[in-house]
């Protein structure tokens, strides 16, 4: 409800106004939109979605924390994953999409220097305004990589070989959302209702409801009359897009999720779609659009189909507590003692948010995805050592 979400400053409230009415004409002229056309908008639309609009969205003062920004731990375990398959691959590159405030970008290079460093690092970022706070942050911590990092409006028109990261992106993807009536799958639209954008129960697209009904009937327990989820129906076409060009290398996505088993379950009878804004969450996501942050878990079954449509083999898939855990993190907080209390204090929870079940431990999960590497490789990623829950997918 919007009472309990705090006031934007009137600045703030102009651009949600300026987006809202853009989004209002284009139901005038188009009758109601596909959840996924408004959440493009909401997100993305050119100086007034929440990712272009250049608003502080990550850390303390944003609205969400991720990762990369609770410290350098997360990185320096990611890069002993990097290392292991830039051993076998020689000259490397990384291409990270979507790369945030380039926090976890200038860790990883500085963690990599002491291993195996990639010829190049390039982003993948569509934000002008988070293209600019990457560039600040590299300048600021890594200088002297500025010669070898790249910004790209597209993925790679050329081959390459390397390793291919996202992390919390897959969740930024649009979705549509659907729900189950008595006898039919009914799409979830936007329209104009008496107090401002609403839902809007409309008819399913032929195309979407084959996808829909594909999913619904694999389950074990097909959901009821009144289950609402989201779905992604481009996951694959996406996945092409930014690896179509890797020509050998691993694609590490890390992401809150569920296995489909897990995401349609009858009790998760409202799906995922969760909003972000100063550090609440909520679940309207027609409050203030271009302030708030909307996103949808992953269905990390269906990010495995699409691996398997792009010619990409899943090589390991385990909850991101287990992923650090066999990425060198006991060796890390070995060194815990030599620090003194306050920043060992820091450290320690560091490790607790990434790791415990209630934190990101188990509700983020890493799945690695290679093309052209030995099947020994593939089957043997040390990020995935602990526990390799492929089985479960």
């Amino acid at each position: 409800p919007s009472n309990i979400l705090p006031e934007p400053p009137e600045e703030l409230k102009c651009v949600s106004e300026q987006l809202s009415n853009l989004i209002r004409q284009k139901i005038a002229r188009d009758g109601p939109l596909p959840f996924s056309t408004y959440m493009e908008m909401a997100l993305y639309e050119p100086g007034l979605g929440y990712y272009s609009a250049g608003l502080q969205k990550f850390g303390q003062g944003g609205d969400f924390v991720t990762a990369p920004q609770l410290g350098d731990i997360f990185a320096r375990c990611l890069a002993m994953q990097v290392s292991q398959v830039a051993a076998s691959l020689g000259e490397y590159e990384i291409l990270e999409a979507g790369a945030g405030t380039g926090t976890l970008a200038t860790d990883l290079l500085l963690a990599l220097e002491k291993e195996t460093s990639p010829k190049r690092y390039r982003i993948l970022e569509r934000s002008a305004h988070l293209r600019q706070v990457q560039l600040e942050t590299l300048t600021e911590r890594a200088p002297h990589w500025l010669d070898r990092v790249e910004w790209l409006d597209t993925p790679p028109k050329k081959t390459w070989q390397g390793v291919l990261l996202a992390n919390e992106v897959l969740d930024a993807l649009t979705v549509e959302r659907f729900c189950v009536s008595e006898d039919d799958i009914r799409q979830m639209q936007v329209s104009e209702g008496p107090d401002g954008l609403a839902w809007h129960d409309g008819p399913c697209p032929p195309k979407l409801r084959q996808k829909i009904e594909g999913v619904l009937s694999s389950l074990e327990e097909r959901p009821g009359t009144g289950f609402c989820s989201e779905l992604n129906p481009d996951l694959a076409a996406w996945l092409d897009t930014v690896s179509g060009q890797l020509a050998r290398g691993l694609a590490l996505f890390i992401d809150y999720g569920y296995t489909r088993r897990d995401y349609y379950a009858a009790y998760r009878n409202d799906g995922t779609l969760i909003c972000h804004y100063r550090h609440r969450v909520h679940i309207d996501p027609f409050q203030w659009p271009g302030l708030t942050d909307i996103s949808a878990s992953v269905d990390f079954t269906a990010l495995a189909e699409a691996a398997d449509d792009c010619d990409l083999d899943v090589c390991g898939y385990t909850t991101q507590a287990m992923f650090l855990l066999s990425s060198g993190l006991d060796a890390i907080m070995a060194d815990f003692a030599e620090l003194s209390e306050a920043r060992r204090l820091d450290m320690n929870n560091q490790v607790r948010r990434l790791t415990m079940p209630g934190e990101m431990g188990e509700r983020f999960q890493v799945m690695a995805l290679g093309r052209g590497l030995s099947n020994r490789l593939c089957g043997d990623l040390q990020g995935f050592t602990a526990a390799d829950l492929r089985y479960r997918l």
